[in-house]
């Protein structure tokens, strides 16, 4: 099985930052993505960054890299993860809405399985925060119509980690506990959907 990570946005991207501009949402996907990477590396799997570029990479060309490589390997042999942080606002100040929550394409579709998977993980990992659900399909991923996820063969699902113009979730992204437990999320939700 190839687990393929897109961290989003790139440093050029506008806005994707916390209303005080310290907060980078590009840069913080793709340090998540590294500490994901290496972990799933070490337990000898085959995980691998979409967008190795700093400069943001179009939906288009992301979709038809995922692509390639489903095409190469088998859709099935395939599962890509895009990670991103939320916002409630336009970037100007800060707001209310905390919590972490997994999206996926309409209808019944294999990425249902690694988003359940992820979201298990999410609550063990993330006691007391928000973690956002929609159970009006019977499984608690939230489905969207997001290009990254209609355009791409394999299982896909975007994650949206905390938000990053609430200042008690950029508080929590940035401590090492944080970080730790985004990070051990993904793989530990990665691994449960490879267990099943």
């Amino acid at each position: 099985m190839i687990i393929l990570l897109d961290n989003g946005h790139g440093f050029d991207t506008p806005g994707k930052r916390s209303p005080d501009g310290h907060f980078r949402e590009y840069a913080y996907n793709r340090y998540l993505a590294f500490r994901i990477r290496e972990r799933l590396q070490q337990l000898g799997l085959d995980c691998r960054l979409l967008v190795p570029e700093r400069e943001d990479i179009s939906l288009q060309e992301r979709c038809r890299r995922v692509n390639k490589i489903c095409q190469r390997f088998g859709a099935g042999q395939v599962i890509l993860i895009s990670i991103h942080i939320n916002a409630a606002g336009n970037g100007q100040q800060w707001m209310d809405a905390r919590g972490w929550s997994c999206f996926t394409s309409i209808g019944e579709t294999r990425a249902d399985s690694l988003a359940t998977c992820l979201y298990e993980a999410a609550m063990a990992q993330l006691p007391g925060h928000n973690i956002r659900k929609d159970y009006t399909d019977g499984d608690p991923d939230i489905e969207k119509n997001f290009y990254i996820l209609r355009h791409t063969r394999c299982p896909a699902v975007l994650t949206e980690n905390l938000f990053m113009d609430n200042q008690e979730d950029v508080a929590f992204l940035e401590s090492a506990e944080g970080s730790q437990a985004i990070v051990n999320l993904h793989v530990e939700g990665i691994l449960h959907y490879l267990s099943l």
